[in-house]
């Protein structure tokens, strides 16, 4: 005799089936093998309230394995979520909630997008993270008013993934106890058996990392699955990893087990023969039986009476800790406390020169006792990134308080990691290494600006200019890269006050990444009353008379554009000079400041960067030039690079003239 559990188990399996077979694309084998597992989550092991899907005491739940996500979808809308069975059917479509793998924002109840695997893994270390932060500050005695959990289900793509190396040593040096994971051990790849690349003992692997782990052979028995996270609930010293032997596509007669169940629809024939495994009409298609539903439903009840629960412990709470509830209240707005500008420091014009990442380091200490959510750290260089908070200590596993973070040298994790802590909606997490190691973080920048969160990339040492390094630390193409990603706002400042300015953008800034490009050699320090940087754009510096050039520059650079325009006056040439910090803040200005700085009229206009010159024409015109690089760097001291690149006053000054007389 069936059971209702076994019942609802196939109902998930068969809308999988059909939703992806509608949608004539999709991963339905995954899905209908996770079943059971998503069963015992989301009845029985996790926090949550559909009703109520911030709820900030939920349990999170990631599906790295985001091509699973109808596996999601399907518990979502079954548990009561703002979801329909229509919104099933629309899978995969334009505008749908249900798209082809989880995105955050869409759906309640998507905690993190998700699709390149590894990452949902690595963002759950920084959920894992946040959350022990939150716990140290906020929980008093008697009063866990974060005590909430990280699940996430796994697949051997992400196992693969180097990210998920990077991820899971962290996690266990961390000893992040709040972690409980569950490996998807499938062996099926996109190309068929995973034995045909991938042989590892992932359980060893993962017990070296420090974890907790537990070997499931049958993922179709649910009361070892209830056992198994029960104990992984119970070991609060390591992160836990529940190694699952699934079968995908199970019940489907014949594609279980193969590479066939896993990235294209069944077939309508192979759909109506699950249907008939399971007890199902084959003819009738979105099928969800009324007990199925009651009993899933009455499962995402349970979470109203537990949210309920907190909100009571919470009052009390507030009632006795008073000041530590506005504060926790101010944070989880988003908003900042009032005042907190006045503590950005002011540099004065022709003091001793400054290499921002310095001045960077200074805005960091001036406001850190201010905005106690403000954390973060760099990937093994610190020292040199300026990013350490000097009045606090380092978070360990022995001190869950610290403020400054050690990701090591793994930049992949680190950018996944401040998403996951970002996503929080408690913290505002930053992380920094040098400019030329952004590649390695492209996955995770990318995803933050698909999420529209906020956290900080801090990326120094940004030009040639950083010197004996050489070739492979020079970047070149770095910053144009970073400029083609949609929804990333990227400030290259001229200065120490350029560069406060910045972070004042950074920290306002709500909807999106910030990336803060910040030299190594120390430039000099402009007079602070003429920055404008939040316009993106500005006139740092205008001719006395009618100007014939515009000389536009970003960074370092600018000082050159300075210098270039007073000797062009000598010679009575009129120059304009624009300090141009960030394509994304100008371009939201509004036509008329535009045509402000940028006069249409004025059509010679010379653009100096110290990298790839991909994008400028655009502001520079066909009239225009750009003195940029085209080529790698040099090994050789920074200002001897600069000159040979042509990155002088005197070579601003000869390309200007050339424009002026018509030679480019």
């Amino acid at each position: 005799m069936k059971t209702i559990e076994q019942s609802a188990i196939n109902t998930v399996r068969v809308l999988a089936a059909d939703a992806v077979q509608k949608a004539k694309s999709g991963h339905p084998g995954t899905p209908m093998g996770l079943a059971p597992i998503g069963h015992i989550l989301w009845t029985e092991s996790m926090n949550y309230n559909p009703q109520d899907p911030a709820w900030a005491n939920r349990d999170r739940f990631i599906l790295s394995a985001g091509h699973a996500c109808m596996l999601q979808y399907s518990f979502l809308y079954l548990t009561g979520y703002d979801l329909t069975l229509d919104d099933i059917k629309n899978f995969r479509q334009l505008h749908s909630k249900t798209a082809g793998h989880p995105e955050y924002g869409l759906l309640a109840g998507i905690e993190v997008t998700t699709g390149p695997l590894g990452q949902g893994f690595a963002n759950g270390v920084g959920f894992a993270i946040a959350q022990k932060y939150m716990a140290e500050r906020y929980n008093k005695p008697g009063f866990d008013i974060f005590d909430y959990k990280i699940y996430a289900i796994c697949s051997d793509g992400d196992i693969m993934e180097g990210v998920s190396s990077e991820a899971a040593s962290i996690a266990g040096h961390l000893q992040l106890g709040n972690i409980i994971y569950l490996y998807d051990d499938n062996h099926i790849t996109i190309e068929g058996n995973t034995a045909l690349a991938f042989d590892e003992d992932v359980a060893k692997r993962f017990e070296a990392y420090g974890w907790h782990v537990q070997v499931l052979p049958d993922g179709n028995d649910l009361a070892a699955l209830s056992a198994a996270i029960k104990n992984a609930q119970a070991e609060t010293g390591r992160p836990s990893l529940i190694k699952v032997r699934t079968h995908i596509g199970y019940g489907s007669p014949n594609k279980v087990d193969t590479a066939a169940a896993h990235g294209a629809p069944l077939g309508e024939d192979e759909v109506k023969l699950v249907k008939k495994n399971f007890g199902f009409d084959p003819d009738k298609y979105f099928v969800i039986p009324e007990d199925v539903a009651q009993y899933y439903r009455e499962a995402g009840q349970r979470g109203v009476k537990k949210e309920q629960e907190w909100k009571e412990l919470y009052k009390s709470y507030k009632e006795k800790y008073k000041e530590l509830a506005e504060e926790y209240e101010l944070i989880s707005s988003g908003k900042l406390p009032k005042g907190w500008q006045e503590k950005l420091p002011v540099f004065q014009a022709g003091a001793e020169k400054m290499a921002t990442r310095k001045a960077s380091g200074k805005v960091l200490n001036a406001i850190a006792d201010y905005l106690p959510n403000l954390l973060g750290g760099s990937a093994d260089l610190s020292p040199s990134t300026n990013t350490d908070l000097e009045k606090y200590t380092s978070f360990s596993a022995t001190n869950r308080s610290g403020r400054i973070f050690h990701f090591g040298i793994r930049e992949h994790a680190m950018g996944a990691i401040l998403n996951g802590m970002a996503l929080s909606k408690f913290l505002i997490p930053y992380g920094a290494t040098f400019l030329i190691f952004s590649d390695y973080m492209r996955p995770p920048v990318r995803l933050a600006a698909i999420m529209e969160i906020r956290p900080i990339f801090i990326y120094t040492h940004d030009s040639i200019g950083l010197g004996e390094d050489g070739t492979t630390h020079q970047p070149i193409e770095q910053l144009a890269g970073l400029r083609s990603v949609p929804n990333l706002i990227v400030i290259r400042p001229a200065d120490a006050n350029e560069t406060v300015a910045a972070w004042r953008v950074a920290l306002e800034h709500t909807t999106g990444p910030v990336a803060l490009i910040l030299t190594r050699q120390e430039i000099p320090v402009i007079d602070p009353k003429n920055c404008e940087l939040e316009k993106g754009a500005y006139i740092l510096s205008e001719s006395e008379k009618a100007p014939q050039v515009i000389l536009i520059g970003t960074g370092s650079e600018v000082q050159l554009l300075l210098a270039a325009q007073q000797q062009l006056k000598g010679e009575d040439i009129a120059a304009r000079v624009v300090s141009m910090p960030s394509w994304e803040l100008f371009e939201k200005q509004d036509s008329a400041y535009k045509e402000k700085v940028f006069p249409k009229a004025l059509r010679l206009r010379l653009a100096v960067e110290a990298g790839s010159p991909l994008g400028w024409q655009k502001y520079v015109t066909d009239d225009g030039d750009v003195i940029g690089i085209n080529k790698f760097g040099e090994s050789a001291p920074g200002e001897e690079v600069l000159k040979e690149y042509g990155f002088t006053t005197e070579n601003v000054v000869k390309k200007a003239k050339a424009l002026l007389h018509g030679n480019r």
